[in-house]
């Protein structure tokens, strides 16, 4: 124990200093000033801020040299995407390179937070704020590293394009636009996306694979609704809209949707098993020999950091109803937020659930037009640049291909045509992640370890 607990110790220390080193130098400087002024930006929905976070991230990129005639500012609403070319000098003859990121983040309610969510602080081990991880950081990053790279004289053999988005956590209008209506601007043979992917480590530090997110799953939407003619709560009725609803809702909370599986999570399962160990690991490795091994299969869906991987997953996120204290509900409503894995058809979920329910009094409406995208291809040339950033960090780690639970705008770019992979300069205990709940934050170690990320991956691409 004394030996186990001297190798953690003397971890924790090298790591400190290295951060202590790297904190030094102007590329570090200039991130962490992005990072934490976008950081106080509070870009949620119905603030109308992502047009301050655009100006300042414009007059970053201005002072470093990009014209004007290459800086798009595209408003939407009370929102805007921006896109940033960087100018090649054309020898490798190939289509631009797309990089992605999305400027707005969820809503924080600092009487919940522990800390002030729209300012980043620190302690001796993580930075705090919303955003930290999802996804300023990547904006800060990406930004940090065009300005980078421009003051380095660096001129890429093709272009290279940043498209930022305004409204990925609600609408992804901006989104839609740049991926269909906007391919002017962001026409590109593949993208990479700072939103997803990553590496992960285990709890005592040691890393266990890098994921490429090169697939996620459909986003959508459910509105269910009960109606009934209400009364003088007084005098209750043998019907009450919001116990009928609450019992569909209890039938869809019990309700586990079929094992899904592809090559890609069955490997993905395997390499996880064998780095955790462990009972985890050992469901791992038995899902991905048997996926129909219920008892695996179960111990996996009771993991919220990987339930995802292994089926559909359908669940309550909102509810509203009733219009006064003294009246019983004439109408009650509540969202149902489905993650669909790839293959399977929105259509095919709706009948599900309403066949789970089974009360033809409650009615289902499906929200907006939910994005099916196809998986990507792992592109040598991309694996092979990842590979030297990432080893240069965790020298023979596995880099490896899976599927995102959640959604993000590579889905739009997927649909469009334009193969996108996420590959997050990120390294952390996936059970840290705190992205859209409470305190919010990344390891500091993970922030300074991943400020040559992007830089290494353009000049592997698209060095001469």
């Amino acid at each position: 124990m004394k030996i186990l607990f001297a190798s953690i110790l003397a971890f924790f220390i090298t790591s400190n200093a290295n951060a202590g080193a790297l904190q030094d130098t102007p590329h570090a400087k200039k991130t962490l000033e992005i990072y934490r002024t976008i950081i106080s930006i509070p870009t949620v929905i119905g603030r109308g801020k992502v047009p301050e976070m655009v100006d300042y991230l414009v007059s970053e990129l201005r002072m470093a040299g990009f014209p004007d005639q290459d800086i798009h500012v595209l408003p939407v609403g009370e929102t805007a995407a921006l896109v940033v070319r960087y100018r090649g000098n054309g020898a490798s003859g190939k289509k631009p390179i797309l990089l992605m990121a999305h400027m707005d983040v969820v809503e924080a309610l600092p009487e919940d937070w522990e800390r002030t969510p729209f300012k980043l602080t620190q302690d001796e081990t993580y930075f705090y704020g919303r955003g930290t991880l999802d996804n300023k950081l990547g904006i800060a990053m990406l930004t940090a590293t065009f300005i980078r790279l421009k003051k380095e004289g660096f001129v890429p053999n093709r272009d290279l394009i940043m498209a930022f988005s305004g409204d990925e956590e609600t609408q992804m209008i901006t989104t839609k636009m740049l991926a269909y209506d906007r391919k002017d601007l962001t026409s590109a043979e593949f993208a990479l996306n700072s939103d997803a992917g990553g590496g992960e480590l285990r709890a005592d530090g040691k890393p266990v694979v890098f994921l490429v997110q090169s697939a996620e799953k459909t986003y959508a939407t459910f509105e269910l609704t009960v109606r009934n003619p209400g009364g003088h709560s007084s005098t209750p009725r043998p019907d009450n809209a919001i116990y009928e609803l609450a019992a569909a809702l209890g039938k869809i909370e019990k309700f586990r949707f079929p094992v899904r599986y592809s090559p890609m999570t069955r490997d993905y399962f395997r390499t996880i098993g064998k780095q955790l160990g462990g009972e985890l690991g050992q469901a791992m490795i038995a899902f991905a020999n048997d996926p129909m091994d219920k008892e695996a299969g179960d111990r996996l869906a009771v993991e919220s950091s990987y339930v995802g991987t292994t089926r559909t997953t359908c669940v309550a996120t909102r509810i509203r109803g009733g219009h006064a204290e003294n009246a019983l509900p004439q109408s009650v409503t509540a969202t149902i937020n489905c993650r669909i894995f790839p293959g399977v058809r929105v259509a095919a979920v709706q009948k599900i659930l309403a066949k789970v329910v089974a009360n033809d009094g409650v009615k289902f409406i499906l929200l907006d037009s939910p994005t099916e995208s196809p998986i990507s291809e792992l592109r040598p040339e991309v694996m092979a640049a990842l590979g030297k950033a990432v080893h240069s960090r965790y020298p023979g780690i596995k880099i490896m291909g899976f599927m995102e639970s959640g959604g993000t705008d590579g889905m739009h770019y997927r649909a469009a045509g334009i193969p996108t992979v996420a590959i997050s300069s990120i390294f952390m205990d996936p059970d840290e992640m705190f992205a859209h709940g409470l305190n919010e934050r990344l390891p500091i170690k993970a922030f300074y370890d991943g400020l040559d990320h992007w830089s290494i991956i353009l000049k592997e691409l698209t060095g001469q």
